[in-house]
C-alpha cells in the first residue's frame, strides 16, 4: 500500500537524519491524515493517496512558478527536490502518443461522431487515465480528434 510505503520512507529518513526529506514526508503524511479524517476513514486506498499526492504536486508546481519570479535559487532548489521526491510515489504520466491512442479507442467505443459527444468521450478517457494525464491536455486532444471527425 502506498500510504505504508510513505510511512516506511519517513521512518528511514528519520533514521538517516535526512531533515529535509523527513520534514516533507511528515507534511505529506499529515495531508494524508487530514484527507482520511475528511473522508471519515482510518486507512486511505492507493487511489485516494494518489489524489492527495497529485494535489500536492500541482501545489508545488504553482509555488515553483511563483518562486522563480523572485529568483531565490535556494527556494527553487528546495521545491525541485520536493517535486522529485513526490514524483517517486506518483505513477508515470502517459506520453502524448499513448494518450492519443487511448482517445482514439474511446471515441470508437463510444461511437462519438462530433464535438457534441465530447463530454461522453472525456468521461471515459478521464476515468481510465486518472491522474496519469492532465484534464486540460486530454480535453485539447479530444477536441482536436473530434473536430476532425465532424
Amino acid at each position: 500500500m502506498l500510504e505504508e510505503k510513505i510511512y516506511q520512507d519517513y521512518l528511514q529518513a528519520l533514521k538517516n537524519r535526512e531533515k529535509e526529506k523527513t520534514d516533507f514526508l511528515s507534511f505529506i503524511r499529515s495531508e494524508l491524515k487530514n484527507f482520511a479524517i475528511q473522508l471519515r476513514k482510518d486507512k486511505l486506498s492507493d487511489e485516494e493517496v494518489l489524489t492527495v499526492l497529485h494535489k500536492q504536486r500541482k501545489r508545488l508546481e504553482e509555488s515553483g512558478e511563483t518562486i522563480k519570479l523572485s529568483k531565490r535559487q535556494d527556494m527553487i532548489d528546495k521545491i525541485e527536490r520536493e517535486l522529485a521526491l513526490l514524483k517517486t510515489y506518483l505513477p508515470q504520466p502517459l506520453n502524448e502518443s499513448e494518450l492519443r491512442e487511448l482517445i482514439a479507442r474511446k471515441i470508437e467505443e463510444t461511437q462519438a461522431t462530433s464535438l457534441k459527444d465530447m463530454g461522453k468521450v472525456m468521461k471515459e478517457v478521464l476515468a481510465e487515465v486518472g491522474i496519469r494525464a492532465e484534464a486540460k491536455k486530454v480535453s485539447e486532444l479530444v477536441r482536436e480528434k473530434l473536430s476532425v471527425l465532424s
